[in-house]
């Protein structure tokens, strides 16, 4: 990416906690992103749900700013951005502000994560904000077919779990249960601060004093996904409204994985554009779905690749025999150079578009922090993707497609009618 120059620095505090700097001196911004290596991957069947919910809790108040008020009124103050988000192997709580502001964003961040209240009754008010949070997910079926997917795909274990828990599991967390996973997987053994946009030394020696204060955590692993199938899987949740949602699609492979950025790239062919085969073949030619698109989800030691639509119910298994015969076109006649090189300059395109700002780099390598063995810069993965030759992309769709089909369905569709839809995947 020549268009700007990312000085990248790490460091390592005595008390084990990393600190990485990305210095964009062009930048008008600076983000600061703590990301935790831990998710609902890390949870046990009562805890599950738990990693949401602290992050949460981490807003209700801290020793030096013990009310939410006082905590949200001190952000608000830095004229910025701030949120946090929770997933299955990480944790991140951002803040992003003019250059030059960063220092009390850093202030903020240190105390909310090292020195949090976690009072009672905040617990208890969370508790019915959260079990809201998990209706709104249920009765958004594009967002929550993806989950439904996992949860076929790697069952009732904490891969195939929801990150968000159940409503069950929600309102029997006590204080004990929270503190117990905050002391085990909060802590300098699981942190990385990014610090990336304009960043200057004084930053990052903020950010040194700070979180020195850190104590070393004990950190459970997470159980290893087990990534074996036999045969295909179907998983269906009745929901009363107009539309099948459905996502059908195999197992890929992890970050670091060689082909990674091979299959990224095969789901960008099959549905990551207007002119994608799956998007012309459902939408332009048939008028089938208004959203359609391809995934490639991957994570530390699973992955997998999936199209999601929304279609009408009496085609719902036209929609998928539709998304068959695609897969089964590409991985039997493949691609030729002219799909290949279009699709790698989109690829290209939209991987530079999305890191303009300061907390897209930030997002970019934070991730990384907790999924890779080592940082991949958008230039290494930018060269990745322009050394992907015809053959290779397509042999890994000759490979990938050999597998299983996994279908997840939400629709007023009785569950009673699984067998019938697995048949529908082994024809």
């Amino acid at each position: 990416m020549k268009e700007k120059t990312i000085k990248k620095k790490q460091k390592t505090l005595k008390n084990g906690f990393k600190i990485v700097s990305l210095n964009d001196p062009s930048a008008i911004t600076t983000t600061a992103l703590l990301v935790v290596k831990t998710g609902s991957k890390y949870e046990s069947a009562k805890e599950n749900g738990l990693s949401h919910f602290l992050e949460h809790l981490f807003f209700k108040g801290t020793k030096k700013r013990p009310s939410a008020l006082e905590l949200s009124s001190d952000l608000d103050s830095l004229g910025g951005e701030y949120n946090a988000f929770t997933g299955k192997e990480y944790t991140g709580y951002y803040v992003k502000v003019a250059a030059g502001r960063v220092t009390g964003a850093l202030d903020i961040l240190s105390d909310m994560l090292l020195s949090p209240l976690f009072p009672k009754q905040e617990i208890t008010r969370e508790k019915g904000v959260v079990i809201e949070e998990i209706k709104m997910y249920n009765d958004n079926p594009l967002m929550h077919v993806e989950d439904v997917f996992e949860t076929c795909l790697y069952g009732d274990t904490p891969a195939g779990w929801e990150v968000i828990g159940s409503r069950k599991n929600v309102r029997q967390f006590s204080h004990s249960l929270l503190l117990d996973y905050y002391k085990r997987q909060y802590g300098a053994s699981s942190m990385t601060l990014i610090i990336s946009g304009a960043v200057t030394e004084k930053d990052i020696s903020s950010a040194s004093k700070l979180f020195s204060k850190a104590l070393k955590n004990p950190w459970q692993v997470k159980q290893k996904v087990s990534d074996k199938q036999s045969e295909a899987r179907v998983k269906i949740v009745r929901q009363k409204i107009d539309q099948a949602n459905l996502s059908l699609g195999v197992r890929a492979v992890p970050v670091d994985h060689p082909q990674e950025a091979t299959i990224k790239l095969l789901s960008f062919i099959l549905g990551g554009s207007m002119s994608s085969r799956l998007f012309v073949s459902l939408r332009e030619r048939r008028g089938l779905a208004y959203y359609i698109k391809t995934i490639n989800e991957q994570y530390s030691d699973s992955a997998y690749l999936t199209t999601q639509a929304g279609v009408p119910l009496k085609k719902l298994k036209e929609s998928i025999e539709l998304i068959k015969k695609e897969y089964k076109l590409i991985a039997q006649e493949g691609i030729d150079e002219k799909e290949l090189k279009r699709t790698k300059d989109m690829a290209i395109g939209r991987l530079k578009l999305n890191l303009e700002g300061s907390d897209d780099l930030a997002n970019w390598y934070g991730k990384q922090a907790v999924m890779r063995k080592k940082f991949v810069s958008p230039e290494q993965y930018i060269k990745k993707i322009e050394g992907i030759s015809l053959k290779e992309i397509n042999q890994v769709a000759s490979d990938i497609f050999k597998q299983p089909l996994n279908l997840a369905i939400i629709a007023n569709v009785s569950p009673n009618k699984q067998k019938e839809f697995l048949k529908l995947l082994e024809n």
